[in-house]
């Protein structure tokens, strides 16, 4: 049952990981192309996403947790694993990119005279993250459908 449990919170909690990175990057293309008062103000409607980070690091603890939980299983628990350290690469990307972004631009609400190569830097993390986290939910969803030999 315990197994079940940390399997259903994996998936979904990783699954919940992808909308806000999903959205990021199917945002870029358009975004890229805005101007310096246009983004700024488009960058405003991210007020309140912080809360998002809870979804990560309970993506994180499930995915470790499945990761312990399947432990002598070979494939299944290098597939749950490599979920794990995806999602931790994606927030290993937040702080050294996305977050030093956001601090020289006040969240956004303050223009530098680099702020086109801080939207790039932001931009481009975020696409990272969308990327990594898609491929973190296709290894957790491997390793939950392909069966397991019976002992």
């Amino acid at each position: 049952m315990t197994l079940r449990i940390v399997q259903f919170l994996a998936v979904v909690l990783t699954a919940l990981a992808l909308v806000p990175a999903g959205a990021h990057l199917f945002e870029m293309p358009a975004k890229l192309a805005l101007t310096q008062d246009d983004y700024f103000v488009v960058q405003t409607i991210y007020r309140g996403w912080a809360l998002f980070g809870t979804v990560l690091i309970g993506a994180l603890i499930a995915n470790l947790a499945l990761t312990v939980l399947l432990r002598g299983t070979g494939l299944h628990c290098a597939l749950a694993g490599s979920a794990f350290l995806l999602v931790a690469a994606t927030l290993a990307i937040f702080f050294t990119w996305t977050y030093p972004a956001n601090r020289a631009t006040r969240n956004w609400t303050v223009v530098p005279e680099n702020w086109e190569a801080l939207r790039t830097q932001w931009e481009y993390a975020h696409a990272a993250n969308a990327v990594l986290t898609f491929i973190a939910v296709c290894a957790l969803v491997l390793a939950l459908v392909i069966p397991r030999r019976r002992a």
